[in-house]
């Protein structure tokens, strides 16, 4: 009770009710409260006025009641005072949106007391429009009463309009597809966060005209020309190549830089995932005068498919890209409770002092000519993170001159009951299935359609196109075809699956299907997965759609 008694005393004192000496001893300690008061408020008023970006306080039913001089500037307004006159009515002064756009607002707001990083845009004076991004906050004691932060983002906004046209003028020069893709991500990099949702949304439109070069390319390579368009021919096919190449790594490291992967773990045997890439990599140790030899025992592992194999398939890349003479060999030992996967190469060799440096961004040893640098050095960084997101060691030893070995450490897993004790070989297509083949190929390009249309047919097969599903019934007259090679993404938001389902149902048969697409999420993937049909990424490789449709037309003959 003293206690407050004193602290009644003392409030006394201050509002002139106690003593007059009491209230004399409280003076100086009211006058320094109010000088704090007085600085503090200073010093909110200075930052108010020199503040970069707009503040403002404003009633979402009466329009803005203070705006500091950055928010007038940015309006257009000579100053406060003249933006306080105008802006009384947000809805047809302020926002673009209208009274729409400001009833979201309030709703917002009475859920959540405040909004942040909301994107939008603002009217100005002269009636044009500002793109800017803002966080409003609901004041509790005022009903209605907002304060607002506002930053200008047009020029934010102009610079993803611009990588959208360099996106246009991308696919019209495929042979300088490189260069402008490296335009475009420094370009990307000065709009900082822009840069991945460019490359995002870019990936599909700029896979689509390069499936198509590289289809008729592949045509052309299977030919009897002249030795002066053979040689034509195999320097476009390297130039393609090397632009597919660059842009699935660019890809990839912005999918893998934003955290956009989702890691699908699963059981497979190792022949399951290693003898794919034998099969795709003999050829391109033969071409390079290089052995090819691989050892894969009968173990089991647990891990992702795609993400492993996209480890795996660097590897080899880079062992016969940079070994001259002698052999590459794929193999893999038990390691205790892991599968240990290596590379061995006779290659160059790596010197000690850059062993850690081979796995930066953009970087490629030894590389002295343009004409020796098929990519940017994205590979191993692209490795790095992979195997930093599955937890995977991963080890490297190498004598300069002499070779390295890349190795990835992977979990065991208990093996399929169908596991044989050796690992198979692969199992060839006897003979040539398609040669007489009714194919249907289903695709919104063109384009795709006519480089489809070509490949096929000069392997004997009878191709009718169509880019939806009453073009292809019409094209069909009756009858059902062998096999539809359907694109996923079609006009109007409809599927190349959705046609296929409806063409099986429509004919009473399980037509055999593959799925093309130039979309690379996981969403896409997943939902690929769960067809049960084999699914082709765009650029489409020539020899792996003879591959698959070999197998899928004589299994469905058995």
């Amino acid at each position: 009770m003293p206690k407050h008694s004193e602290q009644n005393d003392a409030l006394a004192g201050l509002l002139g009710l106690g003593t007059h000496s009491a209230r004399k001893s409280h003076y100086p300690e009211l006058v320094a409260r109010l000088e704090e008061l007085e600085a503090e408020r200073n010093r909110y008023k200075w930052l108010f006025e020199h503040a970069v970006h707009g503040i403002f306080q404003a009633s979402l039913q009466e329009g803005i009641r203070a705006a500091n001089p950055a928010l007038a500037r940015m309006l257009g307004y000579e100053s406060p005072a003249e933006a306080l006159w105008h802006l009384t009515d947000l809805s047809h002064h302020l926002f673009i949106g209208g009274e729409a756009e400001l009833e979201q607002i309030r709703h917002t707001l009475k859920t959540q007391q405040g909004l942040f990083g909301y994107d939008t845009r603002l009217r100005r004076k002269d009636g044009t429009a500002i793109d800017v991004i803002m966080n409003l906050l609901l004041k509790p004691d005022e009903d209605g009463l907002v304060e607002g932060f506002v930053a200008d983002i047009t020029d934010r906004k102009l610079a993803q309009m611009r990588l959208l046209q360099l996106n246009e003028q991308l696919e019209q020069r495929v042979t300088e597809r490189t260069l402008e893709l490296r335009k475009a991500r420094d370009a990307a990099e000065a709009a900082n966060h822009s840069k991945d949702k460019y490359l995002a949304a870019a990936s599909h439109d700029l896979l689509q005209p390069l499936n198509a070069a590289r289809l008729l390319i592949s045509t052309l390579r299977e030919r009897r020309l002249p030795d002066a368009e053979t040689n034509l021919v195999e320097r476009a096919h390297q130039a393609l190549e090397g632009a597919e190449d660059l842009l699935t790594d660019l890809l990839d490291i912005s999918k893998l830089d934003q955290q956009a992967i989702m890691p699908d773990i699963d059981v497979y045997r190792l022949d399951e995932v290693l003898l794919p890439l034998v099969s795709e990599f003999q050829s391109v140790a033969d071409a390079a005068g290089l052995g090819f030899d691989h050892y894969i025992p009968a173990y089991a592992l647990r891990s992702d498919f795609r993400l492993l194999t996209r480890i795996l398939r660097n590897f080899l890349s880079n062992a016969c890209r940079y070994t001259d003479h002698g052999r590459v060999l794929l193999g893999a030992r038990k390691r205790g409770e892991y599968l240990r996967i290596e590379v061995w190469d006779t290659g160059r060799g790596i010197e000690a002092d850059q062993m850690q440096s081979i796995f930066l961004e953009f970087n490629q040893l030894g590389v002295q000519r343009a004409t020796e640098r098929p990519g940017v050095g994205l590979g191993l960084a692209i490795v790095d993170r992979i195997a930093s997101m599955l937890a995977y060691p991963i080890q490297v030893r190498s004598q300069l001159g002499r070779g390295s070995v890349f190795s990835i450490d992977v979990p065991l897993a208990d093996p399929p009951e169908d596991l044989p004790v050796e690992a198979p070989g692969l199992m060839p297509v006897l003979g040539n299935p398609l040669p007489g083949r009714r194919l249907l190929v289903l695709d919104n390009e063109l384009s795709i359609l006519h480089s489809m249309a070509a490949l096929l047919g000069q392997w004997g097969c009878e191709v009718l196109t169509a880019t939806d599903q009453e073009a292809a019934l019409a094209v069909l007259d009756g009858a059902p075809p062998e096999a539809i090679l359907a694109d996923y993404h079609l006009d109007q938001g409809v599927t190349g699956w959705e046609v296929a389902t409806a063409l099986r149902e429509h004919f009473g048969q399980q037509i055999p299907v593959v799925m093309v697409t130039a979309d690379r999420s996981d969403q896409c993937r997943r939902q690929l997965h769960g067809f049960g049909v084999p699914v082709l990424n765009k650029p489409v490789k020539a020899g792996k759609l003879r591959s698959v449709l070999s197998h899928l037309l004589s299994e469905s003959h058995r």
